[in-house]
């Protein structure tokens, strides 16, 4: 069967092969870094290919849907010293950062995964 969009979403934060999107919060929000997101996976073809689609506003269509909510980049800080440093990369090459809150995903909770359904 082929994987949903949160599941999708969640192996792609659980691999090291994605820069462009990580933990934030302690694995409570999903920080997307816009521009790099574009290019390493929208853009991407092969294995790179995660996404039926090439536009992020598709993606963010498909977070609304399965009820993330947008967060404010000042609020959300991270935590840990390495994503905090990738953040601060990422703004200080002007890149946006988008931040995404949902209840039922928690990286420190992976049973909640089944509860994130699109609405």
């Amino acid at each position: 069967l082929p994987l949903c969009f949160p599941q999708k979403l969640w192996k792609m934060l659980e691999s090291d092969q994605f820069r462009s999107i990580w933990w934030s919060e302690g694995g409570k929000c999903v920080a997307i870094n816009e521009e790099l997101f574009k290019k390493e996976v929208l853009g991407g073809e092969g294995p790179q290919q995660v996404f039926q689609t090439q536009s992020i506003k598709s993606i963010i269509r498909q977070l609304n849907f399965y009820g993330f909510s947008k967060m404010q980049q000042d609020a959300q800080r991270s935590a840990s010293l390495p994503e905090f440093l990738a953040e601060e990369a990422a703004v200080s090459a002007h890149s946006q950062v988008l931040y995404y809150y949902n209840p039922c995903f928690n990286r420190a909770h992976p049973r909640l995964l089944e509860r994130c359904l699109r609405r």
